[in-house]
Order: C-alpha cells, then sequence, then structure tokens
C-alpha cells in the first residue's frame, strides 16, 4: 500500500473535477446533516455503520466501510465493523499489530492513509496481500479521534481501480470527524453497561458474602451453620444436595459430617458417611486445592457408592470447592443438581469465596477442643519453663578438666546428636541431670521443652498420672484433665531420674512409649502419639534389678542402648581444686559475700576427702562454709573431713556403691538434714505459708522458687 504523503501533495495540489458542483457540494453538506442524525439515533455500531454506508453512498462512491479500533491492552488495531454492499460481516481473526497495519500508522500520525491502487503497493506486504486477495484496489484510511482520545481510523475503498480523489478523502476525515463522537458515545455506553452489570453481580456476590458471614457470626455448632448456609445458597443458586467432607488424616478418608437431600434415601440419611479420598469429586478437590465442575459421564469415574446413589437419584452435575487452612484444604463444601448446566464459571467463583468463609467457621468450631486443650497444656508448659529457666543447673556449669570427665564428655557429645535412647550411669550427685541436659542442648532438639521427672520422689499411686496425664474422672480427686511429663515433652527431650525405683506395674507402659512412642492417659482410651527422646539414669545396678525380678528385663535392653559411665568425683580428683573456686564464686555472688581466697590446708582437706556424696556434697559443705566465713578467707569444718581421711580408696569405693542413705558419713546426713529440720521449723511456723510477706521464704532470705526447689530436693512434704 502506498501513504499519501502530505508535502508531495502541497506541492503538485489535485485539480478540481468538473463533476464537483454546488450540487455535489450541498448533497454532502446534506449528508453530514443525515450522519448527524443517524449518530444521534444509533447507538450499536454495526447499525450505525448501516445507515452511515446508505447515506454517504450517494455522495461518495465506495464499496466498504471499515471501523478500526486501537487495542490499548494489546497494542493493537483491531477491525470492529465491515459493511459492504454485499453485507459481509467482520472476520473475527481480524486483529493486527500496530506496526503491522497502515491504521496504526494513521492513528500515531493522525494523517490519512491512501493507497491508489493496491496491486502495486508494497509498503504493508500482508496487508496489501489482504487487500488484493479480497479484489480491493483502492483504500483510505482516515483518523477516528475526539477531543478526548484517539480511537482509531475508519477507511473506505473500492473495488475497482479508480482512485479516491482528494476531495473524496476530505469529505471521509470531516465524516470520521462526526462519527468518532459516536463511536466514543458508543464504546462509553458498551462500557458503562458492563460496569453496570459488573456492579449488579458483585451486588448480588458481596450480598451473598454478608448473608453467608451472618450466619457464620451467629451459628456456633456445625450443624446450626450447616443449615443456614444450605439457605443462603439456595436463594442464589439452583441445586439440589449439599454437603460439607471433612478430611480424617489418621485414615486419609473423607468423611461428611453434614449433608442436605431433599431425597429420604436410607444411606443418604445417615449422619456421617465416609469415603476413600481418591474415589470421590470433594476427594478431588480436596487433591488438587482448586474449585471443580463435574458432569455427566464425568462422574462415572469415581467409584464411590455416595456418588452412585447420586447419580440414582438423578443428579448431573457437582461443583466442590475447597475447604483450605493455612494453605491446605482439609475438606470441602459439596453442592449437586439435577440440571446439566448448572453451576457455571461465576457461580463457582462465587462458591469458592464462600468456601473460604466456611473454612474458617468449620475449623473455628473443629478446633474449639483442641484450642482448649492446648490452652492448659501451654500454661502448664510455661509454668515448667519458668521454673526450669530459674533452675540453678545448665550446661555450662559441669565443671573439670580431667581425663575421666572429658572421656564421659566425649560419649555425650557422641550421643547428642543421634534420637538414641541414653542410660546415665553413675553414683548419686555426680551431675546425671547436668550430663542429661548437655545431651539435650547439644541435639536438634535444643529449641524444644527439657522436660525431667525424678521416679523416686513421685509416690508409685502417682508416678503413672505424672508421665502420662489423666482424665477428668480417671479417679478420685481427678476434678480436671492433666497433661502428662511425656506430652509436655513432645518434640523435645525427657529425662527420667532414678528409672531403676520405676514401679514394675508401670514399666510396660514405659516400654510401650520407648518403642511405639505412644500411650493412653489414664481414665482414656484414645492413644495419644509423641515424639520424645528418653534420657533415663540411675545410680543402681539395673542388671542386679532386672536378675532379682525387680525390673522388667525388656525395658532394661531399650535403655541401655548408649550408657555413659559418669564418673565419681574420688577418680578426677584433680578437678576439686576448679569446683572449689566455681562454687565459692557462686555462693559468695548469691549470699553477698566477699570471700576470695581458699587456705592451702582446706584445699588438700579437700582433694583428699572421699566424697561419698561427690559433687553434691560438696556444694553442700561449701554452702555453709561461704555462709560461716566472716571474711576473704574460706573457713571450711576440717575437723568433719578428717574422719574419713582415713578410709582407705577400697573402702571408700565400696561405701560410694551402696546406697546413698545408708553409705554417707554421718557428717554429710547431719548437714542434709540439719537444712531440712530448719526449713521444716519455718514452715510450720507461717503454717506452711511459702509466699507472701510473711512466708517462709521472706524469712529464710531466699526466692520463692528456690526454696520450693529446696523443699523438693529434700523430700519436705506438708502432712496431711
Amino acid at each position: 500500500m502506498l501513504f499519501c504523503d502530505s508535502g508531495a501533495r502541497a506541492a503538485q495540489p489535485r485539480l478540481e473535477m468538473p463533476e464537483q458542483s454546488t450540487d455535489h457540494f450541498r448533497r454532502q453538506l446534506e449528508a453530514l446533516l443525515e450522519v448527524s442524525e443517524a449518530i444521534a439515533q444509533q447507538r450499536d455500531l454495526p447499525a450505525l455503520f448501516h445507515e452511515l454506508a446508505q447515506r454517504l453512498h450517494s455522495v461518495v462512491d465506495f464499496d466498504f466501510l471499515t471501523l478500526m479500533l486501537y487495542d490499548a491492552a494489546r497494542n493493537s488495531i483491531r477491525l470492529h465493523v465491515l459493511e459492504t454492499r454485499e453485507g459481509n460481516e467482520t472476520p473475527s481473526d481480524a486483529e493486527y499489530p500496530l506496526d503491522e497495519h497502515p491504521a496504526g500508522l494513521v492513528w500515531r500520525t493522525q494523517e490519512p492513509f491512501v493507497v491508489p491502487d493496491a496491486q502495486s503497493d508494497e509498503r504493508y506486504p500482508n496487508f496489501s496481500n489482504r487487500l488484493r486477495s479480497v479484489g480491493v484496489r483502492s483504500i483510505a484510511i482516515v483518523p477516528l479521534t475526539t477531543a478526548q482520545r484517539r480511537l482509531g481510523a475508519m477507511g473506505f475503498g473500492r473495488l475497482v481501480p479508480e482512485k479516491l480523489t482528494d476531495a473524496e478523502v476530505q469529505f471521509m476525515q470531516r465524516v470520521a470527524t462526526q462519527v468518532a463522537v459516536a463511536v466514543d458515545n458508543a464504546l462509553n455506553y458498551e462500557t458503562s453497561q458492563a460496569y453496570q452489570k459488573q456492579l449488579s453481580e458483585e451486588r448480588d456476590r458481596l450480598q451473598v458474602l454478608l448473608d453467608v458471614n451472618n450466619v457464620l457470626v451467629t451459628s456456633g455448632a456445625l450443624p446450626e451453620l450447616f443449615s443456614g448456609i444450605v439457605t443462603t445458597l439456595t436463594r442464589v443458586l439452583h441445586h439440589d444436595y449439599t454437603s460439607i467432607a471433612l478430611l480424617d488424616p489418621a485414615t486419609n478418608r473423607l468423611k461428611i459430617k453434614s449433608l442436605d437431600f431433599p431425597v429420604p434415601h436410607a444411606p443418604l440419611a445417615e449422619k456421617e458417611l465416609s469415603v476413600a479420598l481418591e474415589d470421590s469429586p470433594a476427594g478431588r478437590c480436596i487433591l488438587t486445592g482448586k474449585p471443580g465442575v463435574f458432569r455427566g459421564r464425568e462422574l462415572d469415574q469415581f467409584p464411590a457408592e455416595l456418588v452412585k446413589k447420586l447419580r440414582n437419584e438423578g443428579l448431573t452435575s457437582v461443583c466442590c470447592v475447597p475447604l483450605i487452612s493455612k494453605g491446605e484444604a482439609f475438606g470441602s463444601l459439596n453442592l449437586a443438581s439435577k440440571r446439566i448446566d448448572a453451576f457455571t464459571a461465576q457461580e463457582a467463583e462465587l462458591l469458592g469465596q464462600v468456601g473460604g468463609q466456611v473454612a474458617i467457621a468449620v475449623k473455628n468450631a473443629l478446633a474449639f477442643k483442641e484450642i482448649d486443650a492446648l490452652k492448659d497444656k501451654l500454661a502448664v508448659e510455661k509454668l515448667y519453663l519458668e521454673e526450669e529457666i530459674r533452675s540453678e543447673f545448665n550446661f555450662e556449669e559441669i565443671i573439670g578438666e580431667s581425663p575421666a570427665l572429658r572421656k564421659a564428655l566425649g560419649q555425650v557429645e557422641l550421643a547428642a546428636p543421634a534420637n538414641t535412647t541414653v542410660l546415665l550411669r553413675g553414683e548419686t550427685g555426680t551431675g546425671k541431670e547436668l550430663f542429661a541436659r548437655a545431651i539435650h542442648n547439644l541435639s536438634p532438639r535444643r529449641d524444644r521443652t527439657f522436660v525431667k521427672v525424678n521416679c523416686a520422689a513421685i509416690p508409685a499411686g502417682l508416678l503413672e498420672s505424672e508421665l502420662f496425664g489423666h482424665e477428668r474422672g480417671a479417679f478420685t480427686g481427678a476434678i480436671a484433665q492433666k497433661v502428662g511429663r511425656f506430652e509436655l515433652a513432645d518434640t523435645g527431650s525427657i529425662f527420667l531420674d532414678e528409672v531403676g525405683d520405676l514401679p514394675l506395674e508401670l514399666q510396660p507402659k514405659l516400654l510401650r512409649v520407648l518403642q511405639e512412642q505412644e500411650f493412653e492417659r489414664l481414665g482414656s482410651n484414645r492413644t495419644q502419639s509423641v515424639d520424645v527422646r528418653v534420657v533415663a539414669a540411675t545410680n543402681t545396678d539395673l542388671s542386679r534389678l532386672v536378675a532379682e525380678k525387680a525390673f522388667r528385663s525388656d525395658l532394661y535392653y531399650r535403655l541401655n542402648v548408649f550408657p555413659i559411665q559418669i564418673p565419681a568425683l574420688r577418680e578426677r580428683r584433680e578437678d576439686i581444686p576448679l569446683l572449689v573456686r566455681y562454687f565459692v564464686q557462686k555462693f559468695s555472688q548469691r549470699f553477698n559475700k566477699t570471700v576470695l581466697f581458699v587456705p592451702a590446708d582446706a584445699m588438700d582437706a579437700l582433694t583428699n576427702y572421699s566424697w561419698p556424696g561427690n559433687v553434691r556434697e560438696l556444694e553442700n559443705l561449701l554452702e555453709r562454709a561461704v555462709l560461716l566465713s566472716p571474711g576473704k578467707e574460706l573457713r571450711i569444718p576440717v575437723s568433719e573431713l578428717k574422719s574419713s581421711l582415713s578410709m582407705s580408696k577400697g573402702e571408700a569405693r565400696e561405701a560410694a556403691s551402696s546406697d546413698s542413705a545408708e553409705a554417707s558419713p554421718a557428717q554429710v546426713a547431719t548437714l542434709e538434714e540439719a537444712e531440712r529440720q530448719h526449713i521444716l521449723r519455718v514452715l510450720r511456723q507461717t503454717k506452711w505459708r511459702i509466699a507472701g510477706p510473711r512466708g517462709a521464704a521472706i524469712l529464710l532470705g531466699m526466692k520463692r522458687t528456690t526454696l520450693q526447689a529446696r523443699i523438693r530436693k529434700l523430700g519436705i512434704r506438708r502432712p496431711i
């Protein structure tokens, strides 16, 4: 095609044809008036162009009239109307890139584009070939522009090799100026109609969502909630069946929790149906996480018995929308109809939005019990962790550099990263709890809970409840549900101290937890699954207890997977000076003392003492010594240690291997007993009130939590 150069036309103006008479000019003006009338009467673009073609034929000879509009979204030119003498319609694929069609050039430059002869014009090859294929010989394209925007272009042409004159082009430009206003009005009208329809649909959609929201707010139980949803959806969507399906993760099956079907069919009247996940449209919807519409024979691919029953009742279309919480589908809202054309794309979209609201309400209703239970569990865990934070022990307080201690710590480093059960063996007071905490802190479970249980400090009748919890009413006095220590330690670690004192009747339950990671609360038949790492400790010979039938052999072998022997203090005497300095500094800060020096004779006495009570005995002795020291020099009761200095190493080892209550020297027993009796006197004086301005903690000059720890440590119990 040829582009008509405006500069060339200015240099060589075309002579007026003799036919361009005053009468012809009058007809043009009349035609323009008729165009104005047509514009005022028509809003439909095809009808407008049809009428324009009839009115303009009297003044301009053309075979076709076309409208080309600019599409800003696609940056293209689209052929919207094609008016010919034969009445041909616009091709459906009449869209061209902006740079590949002369209308794009007209749109950019706002200058007419004239092709005198399509047979010889090659500036737009594709366009010229198109013209030649339909027999077009000459064409003119003029801009279609209003004061507000550029709309596109209008073209007219002939099928005969008759050149379009400048006068005809100029006249069509005047026509295009008026047509542009009509096109703009028509486009604005179409846009306003589309917006009006969209607003109407949006209003209806929001009304449905509001009605559903009101149902969700006013309904708490799932049946009541479901009834309100069915009533609301029936007003806007034609359907004959409604249900809510929820996924059971334990069985990977769907449970139809609520169902509404007008036909009283026995299988559909059951309160709860179970369907395999992959055998139903609802399961497909949950697996994909997207709404799905299934019609006719598409339903026959699902072998679920419920689907077959619905098909027998005449249902031909099903729409399922997923109920999604935190990015995971846990159920679906399902509607079915006897009409094959039910559930359009817009209705499916609306149901998807309703499903989002329903998911929140259903999830809240189902999670209410779980939230309540978790609240109690978190409260217990909070108290436990607060106590743990205040604990005077932590991993960094394992003091020593002796080879025996380094060997034990090396075994800790080997066992900690694994999830294996560890059995800590050693005499009383060697720091088995510190080693257990070190195993937990070096394991991948370090950020989770570390729970400790002293199996010897809890009465046998209460130990099962303490370990595994109990339900309300499980026994006399069980007025509320209790979370056990194993449940509290889920995904963390549990330390079972003095595991040799575990009652024989309770050992099978502990064995099951170790092997299967599951248990039942006392008074419950519901199995609880946990992920707990067990670290056990004992100061007795479990193999001897197994031989005496006082400890189950299978439990012993299950606990003894990775045994670690913790050395006694007399086996690492080189660590005693380090421990002495550490404890002296610790108690000096606690009691606001300034003890800075340890006499050489005192250090020798401490180093040579056999320490049958190990580190705990050393700590208790130094605590009293710091309290008794008036100045900067540590004063220890050396006379109390001399009686044991004459003991041979063999005698000390034999004494330490026996029961701590029988083997401890009288001096240590007296120290612990004196502390115990003093706390008991204060508790009796305060009528067993621990906290408060008149509590025992204030009188003893210590924190409430510290006093509670001492009471548990010394086995003090309030008389009934």
